[in-house]
């Protein structure tokens, strides 16, 4: 007859007694099924953190096998939605009832999404990381949706500098006339002369989290998206046409931002969506001009909620 297995966190003690806050798994790589709303229900490759805390001073430590096997079971037979999330804690903590009466799971993917571009109405796919992290904690639930979401920004003070440099262009060009053709100004703005500074402008980030209570079924990826892209106008595309690259240069001259315009304008467009208990914003502008970032962080405001 084969031996049993030797159990050794069943059946040893800890070296040195302690309780303990987290203990699991890092970066497990995994498939998840996302359900996410009013989109498809999507496959992506998901990077999981799986913990339970330890709360026996003397147990060896936990079952991370357990954990493993239960968010294979999701992998494998189930949708990640937030029912479905509320269970896998719910499970992580049943499993380990006798050391554990905290849980926390994180899953970080890309998430693809078809875009249509400003103005041929090409579509090509965009790809937001996203991340969903799950806590359960003296029986109260702590359920947070995170999307990455890139725009362009070009700063307004390089604007006005561009500006004055094509007006003082404009003045040599024409100085020993007393008037000037329309025609000639027009033909003159053609040139590459006639503008002859840029402003500058760069890809920028807004990092976005948000509170989810039982009132959502489905992630909303999507709204996020589609409330920040909105209030910032500038989203990086994905297919374009020239007459989109047009576009995407006028949107660009007509909302000019610094870092502090972008973050008010995302915090008043998230005051406005109805459903998300808590939120908060972070704006990354990557500086072309600087070797630095420019940064700014807000939130809801919230009392007990996040803090900048």
């Amino acid at each position: 007859m084969p031996t049993s297995m030797p159990d050794i966190a069943n059946h040893t003690t800890a070296q040195t007694e302690g309780t303990l806050d987290r203990v699991g798994m890092g970066n497990i790589e995994m498939p998840i099924m996302v359900s996410a709303k009013d989109e498809a229900e999507k496959m992506v490759s998901a990077h999981i953190d799986a913990f339970v805390n330890l709360n026996d001073a003397q147990a060896k430590g936990i079952h991370m096998s357990r954990l493993y096997l239960l968010l294979d079971d999701l992998s494998s037979g189930n949708t990640l939605n937030y029912q479905s999330l509320i269970e896998l804690l719910n499970e992580f903590i049943s499993s380990h009832h006798d050391l554990s009466d905290t849980a926390y799971v994180k899953f970080s993917f890309d998430y693809p999404m078809r875009r249509k571009a400003l103005v041929s109405g090409k579509l090509g796919w965009r790809v937001y990381p996203v991340t969903i992290v799950g806590k359960l904690e003296k029986g109260v639930f702590d359920i947070e949706l995170c999307v990455d979401i890139a725009y362009s920004s070009t700063c307004p003070c390089s604007a006005a500098l561009a500006r004055q440099l094509i007006q003082k262009a404009f003045t040599e060009k024409f100085a020993e006339q007393d008037s000037v053709a329309k025609e000639d100004i027009h033909q003159w703005l053609g040139t590459s002369e006639g503008i002859v500074a840029t402003p500058h402008s760069q890809r920028s980030i807004a990092e976005i989290k948000v509170k989810l209570n039982e009132s959502v079924s489905s992630f909303p990826i999507t709204d996020v998206v589609d409330t920040v892209e909105t209030a910032l106008q500038t989203p990086v595309q994905a297919a374009v046409k020239r007459e989109d690259e047009q576009e995407f240069a006028r949107l660009n001259g007509q909302n000019l931002m610094f870092c502090e315009d972008a973050a008010r304008r995302v915090q008043h467009a998230m005051n406005l969506v109805q459903g998300y208990d808590d939120f908060w914003v972070k704006i990354n502008h990557l500086e072309s001009l600087h070797a630095h970032d420019a940064v700014a962080v807000t939130t809801k405001g919230l009392a007990n909620g996040y803090k900048a």
